[in-house]
């Protein structure tokens, strides 16, 4: 597959404001996909076990047990060595005949292992679901660790978050495993966020942590958190990823390839933001100033299907051969014209011949031998001659080149409409009837000549008179245009709705038309059932008006009504020349063109779009998604969320829970954000400008975000490994056997044991 860049070069009228800009738009930077997050192979780093045997203390193994990736390494690291995604894929191979099984990212390796992906956390949440997926990742990161215990075990203390509220069912699975499966000597919990809220120092404030599956709101007072008055919104980094899928393929329908959620998670981090005026800047987003840079084109790979070039000799031969064929064809033509003059020219001595016959023939056996040749009279006889004489002389005129001249009108005499009919036979009468007709197409087409140049004249004038107005007044010239211009527009508008009304069967244009219709089948039929004379309708003009106002779609109008399309072309044609305030996208035809509307530039950008490229065919553009997405956690509503918003939930905690000032003013302090879901750009700022408004003037408010809100939760809880708090919250394998897998030791990070 090769992925190209873009070469269509945009023009520059073709934006709204593009008048002030000059010369050709540039292409559109183009982003790629990233389909699956497959890493390579990562060694194992026993190194990490060999020391801890050296230390005397701080030698736990410290585990991030997140439900996008889990971070694991020792305590006396400075980042964590592992993370990875808590899946596994497992199947048989045939060939081999052995059981396979892939963590982490190794389960992205073929589509195989994709095939047969499965997650260790219930989805949609933080909890863990699948304790064999768990299995196999505790697993995956002992090994990797190069912990070599005992038959089998890990002789390490365990360090392990959990999420806020953590039900005691996964707790007590977890004990189960980690002291039944590996025999760890202590294992101790606490909450990932305050784990990151330790290590940036804070001790009193509002923990804000949104990750990939919620979003909590934790006050924190004294270094000791009141989980009682926190609060929970359902939204984090793994529905902006849900809810960016559906908005693509609502926006791409029929788009010819697969798009997955970890492309959406790769182009949400990317490319998307928090802006800090959501609304002001979603009303002008797709303004086509400056939407080149608001814009971002993601590039999915397309096989491009390319046409050999050919040489310039092999054009060259493809041209001579054209050339070649069409001399071919002209000698052809020309063979076939000179057959048919020559035919005319036989037809025409044979006719000839006939006529000179006649003169010495009697009438009766004149008549039988033109109704022999399907002649008339001698009269129809001349008229084929001198047709054929016209024919040939035309024939030889566009041989020979010679233009060809109007001939003169000839002299036509018309005797027998003087005669009184009682005067004729059968075959004069005929004669004249037919002489009758002659006389009134010849009178027909003299007049429908002289109203030609008539009009003529009435045109040149009119032209005359508007180009002297137009020189002599010009403001009051455009001024006339430009009112001309906008009385079609109205005319026409008023023409669509019409139709529009029309194929409404309430509206009230239907309903007289119906009445028409029932009028007129009413009224003829009764005078002739009554014996009534037949009525005159259509004897004057107006009474076939009545047939426009029941006749619907294209011919129902009257055949004589003005194209108010061609009027309104050569209105804006003359303003377009004449009038410098008057461009190409003030016309008609500019306004409703796809390529310059609100439609285009939320689908393809500000740039034109080919539907036969197969390169732009499979191109997405993110535009209003870019901040549409990262807003839901402010206005849950956009995506269908009955939830209150961030700020509001904040605010209720701040001003409804906490009556005391001291305290109010204690978390105000120190708004600590924290989580995946927070690393958007403006995130930190929109929460400082907007929650200032829920707080009373006086109240003064610090807004930070953590130093690493991805990696800070595994290093606060590596950190705490070497404090006096961690060796009296660990639960020791000796008091999980004495007391049970549902014991939990209560302190500062963790959670209740009620809970």
């Amino acid at each position: 597959m090769t992925i190209t860049s873009v070469q269509t070069i945009l023009p520059g009228r073709f934006a709204i404001d593009a008048s002030d800009k000059a010369g050709p738009k540039p292409p559109p930077e183009l982003y790629t996909v990233q389909d699956h997050p497959f890493k390579g192979f990562h060694p194992p780093q026993p190194e990490g076990y060999e020391e801890s045997k050296s230390r005397s203390g701080n030698n736990a193994i410290v585990i991030d047990n997140g439900s996008h990736t889990v971070k694991a390494g020792w305590s006396f690291d400075t980042s964590p060595r592992f993370v990875l995604p808590p899946v596994m894929s497992r199947f048989r191979d045939r060939k081999l005949n052995k059981a396979c099984q892939f963590i982490g990212y190794d389960a992205y390796v073929d589509a195989t292992t994709r095939g047969q992906l499965r997650y260790a956390f219930d989805p949609g949440t933080s909890v863990v679901g699948n304790w064999d997926v768990m299995e196999g990742v505790l697993d995956y990161l002992f090994i990797k660790l190069g912990v070599d215990g005992a038959n089998g075990g890990v002789d390490r203390p365990i360090i392990m978050t959990e999420p806020i509220a953590n039900l005691s069912y996964p707790r007590r699975m977890m004990n189960e495993i980690l002291f039944e499966c590996y025999s760890a000597p202590s294992v101790a919990y606490g909450i990932d966020s305050l784990f990151s809220y330790r290590y940036n120092r804070g001790t009193s404030g509002l923990v804000v942590s949104s990750s990939h599956t919620s979003t909590h709101v934790i006050p924190v007072l004294n270094n000791k958190a009141l989980l009682t008055s926190c609060s929970r919104l359902n939204w984090g980094g793994m529905q902006a990823s849900e809810y960016l899928l559906k908005l693509m393929r609502l926006k791409y329908p029929t788009f010819p390839v697969k798009m997955t959620e970890s492309q959406m998670e790769g182009l949400l981090h990317q490319h998307c933001y928090v802006s800090t005026e959501y609304d002001k800047e979603l009303s002008t987003y797709l303004d086509w100033t400056g939407l080149e840079d608001r814009d971002r084109v993601v590039q999915y790979p397309f096989t491009e299907h390319i046409v050999p070039e050919k040489t310039e000799e092999e054009l060259a031969r493809i041209a001579e051969r054209k050339k070649e064929s069409g001399r071919r064809l002209q000698e052809q033509a020309a063979k076939m014209r000179l057959e048919k003059l020559m035919k005319k020219e036989q037809e025409l001595e044979y006719w000839k011949d006939l006529q000179r016959g006649l003169a010495t023939e009697s009438k009766k056996e004149v008549r039988r031998i033109l109704e022999a040749d399907d002649l008339k009279d001698e009269a129809h006889l001349d008229r084929v001659i001198r047709d054929l004489e016209r024919s040939i002389k035309r024939s030889r005129n566009k041989d020979l080149g010679v233009e060809e001249t109007e001939e003169p009108a000839e002299d036509m005499s018309f005797p027998l409409l003087d005669i009184p009919d009682e005067e004729l036979d059968e075959a004069t009468l005929k004669e004249k009837r037919h002489q009758r007709l002659m006389k009134s197409n010849i009178e027909a087409r003299q007049r429908a000549k002289e109203e030609k140049i008539r009009e003529k004249a009435r045109r040149e004038e009119e032209e005359r008179l508007d180009r002297e107005k137009r020189e002599n007044d010009f403001e009051a010239w455009v001024a006339e245009r430009r009112v001309a211009r906008q009385n079609l527009m109205q005319r026409i508008k008023e023409k669509e709705r019409l139709k529009a009304d029309l194929g409404n069967r309430k509206s009230l244009a239907s309903q007289m038309r119906m009445k028409t219709l029932a009028n007129l089948a009413a009224d003829g039929p009764k005078k002739r059932r009554r014996g009534g004379d037949d009525d005159n309708f259509g004897a004057n003009d107006e009474d076939w008006g009545v047939y426009r106002t029941v006749a619907v779609g294209e011919q129902s109008d009257d055949e004589e009504e003005e194209d108010l399309g061609g009027m309104l072309n050569s209105v804006e044609k003359e303003l377009l020349e004449y009038d410098p305030e008057f461009t190409e996208n003030h016309t008609l035809a500019a306004q409703s063109d796809w390529t310059k509307s609100l439609v285009h530039a939320f689908l393809r950008g500000p740039w034109p779009f080919d539907p036969e490229s197969q390169r732009e065919a499979h191109q997405i553009h993110l535009n209003v998604e870019r901040i549409r997405v990262p807003e839901v956690v402010f206005q849950p509503s956009i995506a269908g969320i009955d939830q209150a918003g961030l700020l509001e939930v904040a605010a209720d905690i701040v001003n409804q829970r906490f009556s005391n000032p001291t305290d109010r003013q204690s978390l105000l302090k120190d708004v600590f954000l924290a989580g995946g879901n927070t690393v958007f750009q403006g995130f930190d700022e929109r929460f400082r400008n907007e929650f200032r408004g829920f707080l009373p003037l006086e109240a003064k408010l610090a807004v930070r975000r953590a130093a690493d809100p991805i990696l800070d939760a595994w290093k606060g809880a590596a950190q705490w490994a070497s404090t006096v708090d961690y060796a009296k919250s660990s639960v020791t394998r000796e008091e999980y056997l004495e007391k049970g897998s549902d014991y939990i030791k209560e302190h500062d990070l963790g959670n209740i044991s009620s809970f």
